[in-house]
């Protein structure tokens, strides 16, 4: 089962990339387009308001970080989830203008013609937010789907640790009925003298006095008639 869980690191590299890149572009621009009279309000460079925090920072922070865990990660649940985050970031970069107004909010009013306005909308909200939630919604789903490759490489790692835990549990049996006690080698199928031939002969003396006792034994039996 662990095996499932792990992805092969290039699978979300490119989009992770390309979604860090985003998250730069859609955090940057508002500061840095009106350099170019490209932007909305302020022609003011580097002007911080909490609409632009709102709007463009935090989706922003939410799409990088969405992008370098997809980058970085080999772990399936872990790169789902930047994908999650990066998907959120693009959603918000996408309605977020729609419901700024609602707490007396937004962007402003957009510099330049109307090509230009066009322009604007597409590059800092609607149309980078479009492009933030195809990138991640197709990593989410290469990251849900199961490769061939991986589910061989998975089921080769169970067999190999099932392999293991067999052979530990063999060598474990074979070895408690090889280590048998010293008391039981020195019996049946050892290779040692029996116990007879290793007593000590008797003596002379103990020769002598059983064959007198023989002898008296004998001198007491009745004589036939």
């Amino acid at each position: 089962m662990s095996g499932m869980l792990k992805a092969p690191r290039s699978r979300g590299m490119i989009n992770g990339l390309l979604l860090v890149l985003l998250g730069l572009w859609g955090g940057l621009i508002p500061f840095i387009g009106p350099y170019f009279s490209f932007g909305f309000g302020s022609t003011a460079t580097w002007h911080y308001t909490s609409d632009r925090l709102w709007l463009s920072i935090l989706p922003a922070i939410a799409v990088m970080l969405g992008g370098l865990i997809l980058l970085i990660s080999a772990a399936r649940p872990v790169a789902i989830v930047g994908s999650w985050l990066a998907i959120a970031g693009g959603l918000w970069f996408v309605v977020g203008t729609t419901i700024a107004p609602l707490w007396s909010g937004g962007p402003g009013r957009a510099l330049g013609g109307q090509t230009r306005q066009i322009a604007e909308h597409l590059s800092f909200f609607e149309g980078l937010g479009a492009i933030v939630i195809l990138l991640a919604a197709t990593a989410l789903g290469r990251f849900l789907v199961v490769g061939v490759r991986e589910a061989r490489r998975a089921e080769a790692e169970r067999a190999g640790v099932a392999a293991g835990t067999a052979g530990a549990v063999g060598a474990e049996r074979s070895g408690r009925r090889t280590a048998a006690p010293d008391a039981d080698r020195s019996g049946r199928g050892s290779t040692a003298a029996p116990e007879w031939e290793r007593q000590a002969p008797p003596s002379r003396e103990d020769q002598e006095a059983s064959r007198g006792d023989g002898h008296r034994w004998h001198a007491t039996l009745p004589r036939r008639r």
